[in-house]
């Protein structure tokens, strides 16, 4: 389905390595026209790493796209390393790349993560952004961290939470995410694997309003599993590093001038259309498309179908 709506595949036409700390080095991957419009894509998780369809909601004809694996993850090394990862090494991470690539000023696209991700880095340098679209909106507050970790979303996907919480003794199930923490940084690699499933697998079984078998697989590698879990546990446990837990919309403001969408399926187990509505009140200038028959995911057909429309009408309207 998404080859009827999406640009179709393509290679990178430049790929770097970019060491960004004593520790850290990122991979970077660049699509499209070397001198088309930029746009930084930005992926989920944390720790999920760029996945193949990431560059397809660009004409790449138009658009300079720009992918990164954030710290930690994908083939970014060291891999599922937790030291020196915080939201604010991934915004500074960004300005890197983009210092390294020439680009002045571009666009910045994202969802789950992702737009959590976008909407802080616009927020601190609302300068070196053209235009903000973020999808599958989440804040990282601590309600909606309960909703999907803890309790909410559970009640609509009883038989998969019940596959997720497996690995966690009953005593300890009052504060998921601190016990998978708990194992996800242990010493023992069979109980962090496990966990790390566990975990990867809830997400994987959930972000799409239809169910996607292979998705499961793939999540489930523990490879891929060990540092979307670890990563995102650790940010999760440590509130993204951020100085109050409302701190996106307490900072929208910076975001007034700023033309962007928020594309958000009604479906979305994940992140609640509310989150959406929230943003929009606090950046009433973006252009807000909720989904109706849509989950989380962004290969699903509607939220394919208006992320491609959103970025057509950016690259119509230039910079």
């Amino acid at each position: 389905m998404l080859d009827d709506i999406a640009f179709r595949p393509r290679v990178p036409f430049a790929t770097h390595r970019l060491k960004v700390s004593d520790l850290h080095e990122l991979h970077v991957e660049e699509y499209g026209n070397p001198q088309g419009r930029p746009a930084v894509v930005l992926h989920g998780g944390p720790g999920a790493g760029i996945s193949a369809p990431m560059h397809r909601f660009h004409d790449p004809d138009g658009y300079r796209i720009v992918m990164f694996d954030q710290r930690g993850c994908g083939r970014s090394t060291p891999h599922a390393e937790l030291r020196d990862n915080t939201t604010w090494d991934l915004v500074a991470d960004m300005e890197r790349i983009r210092d390294h690539l020439g680009i002045e000023r571009w666009q910045v696209f994202g969802g789950s993560w992702g737009a959590c991700l976008g909407l802080v880095y616009a927020e601190t340098h609302p300068e070196r952004v053209t235009e903000l679209l973020v999808r599958g909106i989440f804040m990282l507050r601590q309600r909606e961290l309960a909703w999907f970790y803890q309790h909410g979303a559970s009640e609509i996907m009883p038989e998969a939470f019940a596959r997720y919480v497996a690995p966690i003794p009953p005593e300890e199930r009052g504060d998921l995410i601190t016990a998978f923490h708990r194992r996800l940084t242990g010493t023992d690699r069979a109980a962090m694997e496990a966990c790390a499933q566990a975990w990867a697998v809830w997400e994987a079984e959930t972000i799409s309003l239809l169910p996607d078998p292979a998705r499961v697989d793939e999540w489930r590698d523990p490879a891929y599993a060990v540092a979307f879990a670890r990563i995102e546990s650790h940010y999760f446990t440590n509130g993204g590093y951020f100085d109050r837990d409302d701190q996106i919309l307490h900072n929208a403001g910076r975001l007034a001038d700023l033309p962007g969408a928020i594309i958000h399926g009604r479906y979305d187990l994940c992140t609640p259309v509310s989150n959406a509505i929230d943003l929009h009140e606090a950046w009433p200038r973006a252009e807000l498309r909720i989904v109706e028959d849509a989950g989380h995911a962004m290969t699903e057909p509607g939220i394919a179908r208006e992320l491609v429309r959103a970025t057509g009408r950016f690259l119509q309207r230039g910079a």
